[in-house]
């Protein structure tokens, strides 16, 4: 699917606008603080409904003003034009997405139209922040690509929710169990589908970060909570061990007064060796490995993109060479010409630092929030 305008109105700094977008995509060129990431930020939220700075609505309204519009008209792989339009409201505070015109009801059936895999400096985070990062990844693709993964994520994260407000209650602690069956099954359906996109997609993970690197590969594991989960041939053989944990974590849930085993306290690892005793990137990696590291996990989004979705997505890319030696940013830049096909907007903050597809893209300019065509 390929954007072909984007209507901006209240949208951060950017001034009130309407862009038409060439095939190929666009670069948009500008210094520091003009709004060259607030562009990507609101293309991006067609997609997911929330900023990926994972700031509130109420934070993007620019200054003085009561709501932000952002309306897309898509152009899908037969020729036919679809719209998605997000707005948001201060007071009453009310958020609203329609569908080629039609309101949508809930935020889920609206997620992930736009395909889009943004790249950030900010990635890094993916792997040297704590798992609370990368459980958030895992969580976004998911929802995105898996049918069914969202619905069961929201479902866990209530039963979650209300079980620990019951355990935290001295005097409901008791009930906290009435929540155990949706806990369990949702939760186990949380674990299995994440288990099985990285056992899916974990030899690919060695053979990107490879040819990004130029060194060794390096290998993805998943570290489920809930233990076995990746040797586990089904959701529902997940629901029996999870049962068990939860029954015999009951002493330690008491104390602590939280529930101790679930998906919300997983993780995924990077090491040299997909072996115990290989040499933890988290922990042991360089700079240039760490961001190879989260270029690679995009990489992997936009190959969840296409096989899951059946279409290229749109690559949004913030600035991600500028901290890369020359030796990866080629490598990077080999991969991504390789791998992706599909329409690309990037931003840099002078024109000769558009290092991907110079030759094709338009050049935009953005100052003060005006973009320029």
């Amino acid at each position: 699917m390929r954007l072909t305008r984007l209507v901006l109105s209240g949208f951060r700094n950017l001034e009130d606008s309407s862009l038409q977008f060439p095939e190929a995509g666009v670069a948009l060129i500008g210094r520091n603080a003009q709004g060259k990431s607030n562009l990507l930020e609101a293309i991006h939220y067609l997609e997911t409904f929330r900023s990926f700075r994972g700031v509130r609505d109420e934070d993007i309204v620019r200054f003085e003003h009561e709501f932000f519009r952002v309306e897309a008209e898509l152009e899908d792989e037969s020729g036919d034009m679809h719209t998605i339009v997000a707005a948001f409201q201060r007071s009453p505070r009310r958020k609203k997405v329609t569908l080629d015109g039609d309101e949508v009801s809930r935020l889920g059936d609206a997620i992930g139209l736009l395909a889009t895999v943004l790249f950030t400096p900010e990635d890094i985070r993916l792997v040297r922040d704590g798992p609370g990062e990368r459980r958030r990844f895992l969580d976004i693709v998911l929802s995105l690509n898996e049918p069914g993964y969202l619905k069961a994520l929201q479902t866990f994260r209530q039963a979650l929710s209300q079980r620990n407000a019951a355990l935290r209650d001295p005097d409901g602690s008791a009930s906290a169990f009435a929540w155990d069956t949706i806990l369990i099954r949702s939760g186990a359906e949380v674990s299995w589908l994440r288990a099985q996109w990285v056992r899916e997609f974990s030899q690919v993970f060695g053979e990107r970060y490879r040819e990004v690197s130029g060194e060794a590969p390096a290998y993805m594991q998943y570290e489920p909570n809930i233990v076995g989960v990746g040797a586990m041939e089904s959701a529902e053989e997940v629901v029996g061990g999870y049962r068990a944990a939860l029954v015999s974590s009951r002493t330690q849930e008491s104390r602590r007064r939280m529930t101790v085993i679930g998906p919300h306290r997983d993780d995924l690892t990077f090491s040299t060796d997909g072996r115990e005793g290989g040499r933890d990137f988290r922990e042991y990696g360089s700079g240039g490995e760490i961001r190879t590291l989260a270029l690679t996990l995009r990489l992997l989004e936009v190959e969840t993109a296409r096989s899951r979705r059946g279409r290229e997505p749109i690559l949004l890319l913030d600035d991600v060479f500028a901290e890369l030696d020359d030796e990866r940013s080629r490598r990077v830049l080999g991969s991504l010409d390789r791998l992706v096909s599909g329409q690309v907007i990037l931003t840099a903050p002078r024109k000769g630092e558009v290092q991907f597809r110079d030759d094709v893209l338009k050049k935009w300019t953005v100052e003060g929030g005006e973009i320029r065509s």
